[in-house]
């Protein structure tokens, strides 16, 4: 059979996309990492799958797939293109979404502006809702990592980050680093990782190690992540500006048990059918 689909990005964070309420089909792993490959697929950094809700107090379901076939909890810039995708397909004719995640709920909002901002929900810092191996919650822990010690924030946004602050981005160790972090056993469900270089109070530059992907080009959790790990820390303050490889995102934060706003772009690239 084939499947229509959207290609879409979020500065740079590219996605294809699936709408699974008019269409139906069974999507498995193995269909993400055939999709996902850039030289023999369609090439993504994830899938995303629109479903029908599970819940009667939500609009959609959304699932994520990395190119390597693993599923995920969260995606900030694939939210913001969910967002966006749902209302050019009029799937919705709504201009806010409330969308259900592996990761929980999520409230996205269409600007006039065509901007897209994500309600991310409020950052989980016990060491166990991370999860991360940890006695206790702290600002920063101590991560050896090939006989040295690395010192990292570590944050959820509905799935797993490390935040390392950095003096210059362009030449932080993101592949070497952000690989071997990523599968540290300290991290039972592996992790994201953040280089972050704090410009000002409210202006830093960001590259993330995603999970699965490695690094991509914007990672909407990752800044929401390090804007945090900012926050919290005393480096930075709200609101904060991130400039990642792909282009700018805005994040909002009041605190701790208090939700982040992150606001963002979500461009359509091409249609297209491929067969399942």
């Amino acid at each position: 059979m084939l499947l229509r689909f959207t290609k879409m990005h979020g500065l740079g964070n590219d996605f294809m996309v699936l709408d699974l309420v008019s269409q139906h089909a069974h999507i498995q792993p193995k269909h993400a990492k055939q999709w996902g490959d850039r030289h023999t697929g369609i090439g993504f950094d994830q899938l995303l799958l629109v479903e029908p809700p599970q819940h009667p107090d939500v609009d959609f379901r959304y699932r994520i797939f990395n190119a390597d076939g693993s599923e995920v909890e969260q995606c900030g810039n694939g939210a913001r293109c969910f967002a966006r995708f749902v209302l050019d397909k009029r799937l919705t004719v709504k201009k806010h979404i409330r969308v259900e995640t592996k990761g929980g709920i999520i409230e996205l909002n269409v600007r006039a502006d065509g901007l897209i901002t994500v309600d991310m929900g409020a950052p989980r810092l016990a060491p166990e809702q991370i999860p991360f191996q940890a006695d206790a919650e702290a600002l920063s822990y101590a991560v050896e990592v090939d006989g040295r010690s690395h010192e990292l924030a570590a944050v959820s946004m509905g799935n797993p980050h490390a935040v390392l602050r950095v003096d210059d981005v362009d030449g932080a160790p993101v592949h070497e680093l952000g690989a071997k972090l990523e599968h540290h056993p300290r991290f039972p469900q592996r992790v994201n990782v953040g280089f972050l270089q704090v410009i000002d109070r409210q202006r830093g530059r960001l590259r993330v190690w995603e999970r699965g992907a490695g690094e991509t080009q914007a990672c909407g959790t990752g800044a929401c992540a390090a804007a945090v790990a900012a926050i919290r820390q005393g480096w930075m303050d709200s609101p904060v500006q991130l400039e990642l490889p792909g282009g700018k995102l805005h994040i909002e934060w009041a605190g701790p048990g208090q939700p982040v706003m992150m606001t963002g772009p979500a461009v359509r690239v091409y249609e297209g059918q491929v067969r399942l």
